[in-house]
């Protein structure tokens, strides 16, 4: 799909403007401490409000522009997330937390294919659930929408769910950490390789001390790092299944993008400066695409979903604390 914004016409242009000031509203109330919800889930219910409550009387003017901050905008944010990363930062936790990454992600998206398929879940639902709770979270369900063509109440339903979860799990370990049988650094590297989204990593590991929280966060840069490599195979994935004969395998831009603005962030091109201001970019575009997620999506629609996914996100939650535990403990 092409980057260019249809700005045809003047309502456009109000529109982006409308989702970029609504959306700065919620970074800058997330940063000043107003809520503790990250300015991704904030976005998302505002746009249900929103949606429920008068967006009906303005959505033939403003659906282009919705739609276009839901796909293009939407890829290039994801591209530009690659400039949060640094390869140096996978030497800080050595062969043994890149083993983690990896072996946290495969397990938790193959559980994910199983446990969807025995609950009669769809495949994307799955997909998107088991993406969610192994990579980043809304930003992981986001990126891998656009690949599996799903439905903004999936998406809705899955974000949802890695939300309620790792949210859970950001109270979970601050409360339970002195039980647990880690060393302050196994303890980050269980962090990060177990709680859903980054902010979630960050509050975590913060609350028990600085060193766990340094290790955590690198920890969770190495699962983000999987995301453009988890894309690729989700192409993949998704079109190896029965289709159209002719049909050609996708490669999706934005993984490749990403990777490629992982190796500038790690080649020291950019001062702090820029750096900051790309990463503040980023997180408007894709908070921007969060608000205009929420306002497309219904609750009615999402309350059809059942408890199916929720189950699904819960026994992936369980997975990810007992065998992240097991598998740091036998790796470090």
């Amino acid at each position: 799909m092409s980057l260019s914004l249809p700005i045809s016409r003047l309502s456009h242009i109000a529109a982006l403007l409308l989702l970029g000031l609504l959306s700065w509203a919620c970074i800058t109330a997330n940063q000043l401490g107003w809520v503790t919800a990250s300015p991704l889930m904030l976005a998302i219910l505002l746009g249900m409000v929103l949606g429920h409550f008068g967006y009906q009387h303005l959505e033939t003017r403003f659906s282009n522009t919705v739609q276009w901050a839901k796909g293009p905008l939407l890829r290039l944010a994801i591209a530009l997330y690659g400039f949060r990363l640094s390869l140096d930062q996978i030497q800080q936790v050595g062969i043994s937390g890149v083993l983690l990454a990896a072996l946290i992600l495969t397990i938790t998206i193959s559980t994910a294919l199983w446990l969807g398929k025995k609950l009669g879940l769809d495949k994307q639902t799955s997909l998107l659930v088991g993406a969610g709770s192994a990579i980043c979270g809304a930003a992981a369900v986001l990126a891998c929408q656009s690949q599996l063509k799903a439905s903004d109440e999936k998406v809705s339903v899955a974000i949802g769910c890695v939300v309620l979860f790792g949210s859970l799990a950001m109270l979970f370990y601050p409360l339970a950490y002195a039980l647990l049988p880690v060393t302050e650094h196994q303890l980050g590297l269980l962090i990060g390789a177990t709680v859903h989204e980054v902010a979630q990593v960050a509050a975590a590991s913060g609350a028990i001390n600085e060193p766990v929280q340094q290790v955590a966060v690198i920890e969770k840069m190495l699962r983000v790092m999987l995301l453009a490599p988890f894309l690729l195979w989700l192409g993949w994935f998704h079109q190896s299944e029965p289709r159209e004969e002719g049909t050609r395998l996708h490669i999706p831009w934005f993984a490749l993008g990403f990777l490629a603005c992982s190796l500038i962030s790690s080649a020291d091109w950019l001062s702090g400066d820029n750096l900051a201001a790309i990463r503040y970019a980023d997180e408007l575009m894709l908070t921007m695409s969060m608000l205009a997620l929420g306002l497309n999506t219904r609750i009615t629609d999402v309350v059809k979903a059942g408890r199916r996914p929720l189950l699904m996100a819960a026994a992936l939650f369980v997975l990810l604390i007992g065998g992240g535990l097991i598998l740091t403990l036998a790796l470090t």
